[in-house]
């Protein structure tokens, strides 16, 4: 693969190391109160466009034959949003006895909370031909969940900035993400056609949205001297974060493919990705709202920036030997029903 083609594929994490260098070298543009103005900009305007262009780009109305499939989408969402982050939470009891930044692991308990992504399970599950059906109800069905149970989860977990109250959390939550969810799920029944049609970009309009979030962001931490990140808690962060993917999608493959679970191969493949992945998109936003005020927002966001490339490309790298697998389980299957009882 080419340079240019590589840097095709792979531009938002430059953008993201892009714009945090941008932000280290003039972080007085992206400050509340700075020329970008991002207390209106980006608390109100970007977060709604990013959920506006979900709602616009969610397929929801294709999900009808995945919904029968209640035990599959019981499994995935109790295990993203019951069990990852109680998970996390005791992890984190045995990782605050280390000398690891303490807001770096609050950020870990933070992905712990989030729901699943909008896309990125859908195409890995889709790479390597499992339920694709499934795949896209829950990473849906988790969206829509997220809006509700994430911040619950973050205020039982971490609490809220101080200078935000609960109530007014949830009404900037209902303005900002349920709205233009909704506002954008009504477009998409009038629209529908021409949207199949012209298949604008969502990925890359709700990425660079995404990337001015994470620019005001961090323009705020450098504006702070008082903040300082060690290079070593970073490194730990990183090993530690691929020791969860691993380990979390190891346990849902033993787990799912039980004799007793009753699912297929194909099943599998989409609880793996779904079930493991969380979303960045919604998760940043959510963050932004939640934690409005913490002047540690930026170093709470890092594990989440991390996850995200982390679980591409993992995903990426076990695309071949998950599709081996499967292929050989499905086999496997067809062999067996074709003996006589």
């Amino acid at each position: 693969m080419g340079l240019l083609a590589r840097v095709r594929k792979e531009w938002f994490i430059i953008g993201i190391v892009l714009v945090i260098s941008a932000a280290k070298l003039a972080p007085s543009v992206g400050v509340k109160g700075g020329p970008l103005r991002p207390e209106i900009t980006i608390t109100y305007v970007a977060v709604s466009t990013i959920f506006f262009n979900s709602g616009l780009s969610l397929r929801t109305e294709e999900l009808a034959s995945a919904l029968m499939h209640v035990k599959l989408h019981l499994f995935v969402q109790t295990f993203t949003l019951v069990f990852f982050p109680v998970a996390i939470w005791l992890l984190l009891k045995v990782l605050a006895l280390t000398a690891i930044n303490e807001w770096l692991l609050k950020g870990l308990q933070t992905v712990g909370c989030m729901p699943p992504p909008v896309s990125s399970a859908v195409i890995l599950t889709k790479a390597v031909g499992g339920n694709e059906a499934a795949a896209i109800f829950n990473s849906a069905f988790g969206s829509f969940l997220g809006i509700v149970v994430t911040p619950l989860l973050l205020l039982v977990f971490l609490g809220s900035s101080s200078s935000v109250p609960f109530s007014s959390i949830f009404s900037q939550l209902f303005m900002t993400v349920v709205v233009p969810l909704i506002v954008g799920q009504v477009c998409r029944r009038f629209l529908r056609d021409w949207l199949e049609r012209r298949k604008p970009p969502f990925g890359a309009i709700s990425s660079l949205v995404l990337l001015m979030i994470i620019y005001t962001t961090f323009c705020d931490t450098f504006s702070n001297p008082d903040i300082e990140l060690d290079h070593l808690s970073l490194l730990l962060i990183v090993f530690i974060i691929f020791s969860i993917q691993i380990t979390f999608m190891l346990l849902t493959f033993l787990l799912s493919t039980r004799a007793s679970s009753g699912f297929s191969a194909a099943d599998s493949v989409a609880i793996i990705f779904c079930a493991t992945h969380k979303s960045l998109t919604l998760g940043i936003p959510m963050l932004k709202i939640v934690f409005e005020g913490y002047e540690h927002l930026s170093l709470i966001s890092v594990p989440l920036l991390i996850y995200h490339p982390a679980q591409i490309l993992l995903g990426s790298i076990l695309v071949p030997t998950i599709k081996t697998w499967m292929n050989t389980a499905q086999k496997a299957l067809k062999v067996t029903n074709l003996q006589p009882v």
